[in-house]
């Protein structure tokens, strides 16, 4: 079995909290990936969503718009 296969094998059993921080740690190690997003995007988005510029989607609808 590979390293990967095992690590992946121990990841899937931590509770979400523990996930979640390993996917901030994992995604802030990939210096040539821009993964931030500041507040002024934040309050931009929101913005164009109570103006209703932009519509939103349900999770249901995102995860099979992804294939999920």
């Amino acid at each position: 079995m590979s390293t990967f296969t095992q690590i992946r094998e121990s990841v899937v059993i931590l509770s979400r909290p523990e996930r979640a921080e390993l996917a901030v740690l994992l995604l802030g190690s990939l210096d040539d990936t821009h993964y931030w997003v500041d507040d002024e995007e934040v309050d931009q988005r929101s913005a164009e969503m109570d103006s209703g510029a932009v519509v939103g989607m349900s999770k249901e609808e995102f995860r099979r718009l992804c294939g999920r």
